[in-house]
């Protein structure tokens, strides 16, 4: 860990010191392609079902919420600008990885483990996206329950890293308040919306043409 940081120190060094829109911009496709990698590897989900579906989600909401948050709300001419564009990526990201393993991990255990109740849901005149709407919900309550449960006790509990950050830098206790609460809404809304078009996508190359939910995960390798 030490030494993955000590490198990603010395690339953001030269991103920072380029500051060029190309290559900020194939930066977080990288982290977008690593992230995906890194959430197959933690739900063991057949890559070629879910990388798709989870690259689409990650840069989907990189973009709507990343740069409508940089050009709208920060009001910066240049929303590429790698001072701002990488960091609030990075955020974004981390937040989506974790909200998505655990949605996944989630949606797909209780398809396997409730096979009956999806079935008899579909018997019973139902369609695909409404049997499967009981397992979506579910797998959203657990997904966002450590994220709100973190935001009811943010700055009571612990100090948050955005707002440390800023107080550490110089910035009043109400600037880095309002810098916090910004991160929080845009890390909630992309982690919302990853989800979503993750699943959705998912949904559609993890059924037969029947209903019939197909093996959607790694072998275990002997």
């Amino acid at each position: 860990m030490i030494i993955q940081l000590f490198f990603i120190g010395m690339y953001l060094k030269y991103l920072f010191l380029w500051n060029n829109p190309w290559i900020n911009s194939l930066w977080v496709i990288i982290m977008i392609f690593v992230a995906g990698q890194t959430a197959l590897v933690r739900t063991q989900l057949k890559r070629k079902i879910l990388l798709i579906p989870l690259s689409v989600g990650f840069l989907c909401s990189v973009i709507l919420v990343g740069i409508y948050f940089i050009g709208i709300v920060l009001q910066l001419n240049n929303v590429f600008s790698a001072q701002y564009f990488i960091p609030i990526s990075g955020i974004l990201m981390g937040n989506m990885l974790s909200s998505n393993v655990i949605a996944l991990n989630t949606y797909y255990s209780g398809l396997k483990r409730e096979q009956q109740l999806y079935r008899y849901l579909l018997g019973n005149g139902a369609t695909p996206q409404e049997a499967q709407a009981p397992f979506i919900r579910q797998a959203i309550i657990k997904s966002f329950s450590p994220l709100i449960a973190n935001i009811a006790v943010m700055g009571l509990v612990a100090l948050p890293g955005t707002m440390i950050g800023q107080i550490l830098g110089g910035s009043s206790p109400n600037v880095a308040i309002k810098y916090q609460m910004m991160i929080m809404v845009i890390t909630f809304t992309a982690s919302m919306l990853s989800l979503m078009i993750t699943i959705s996508l998912a949904s559609r190359r993890s059924f037969d043409a029947y209903g019939k939910l197909l093996d959607v995960t790694k072998e275990p390798r002997k």
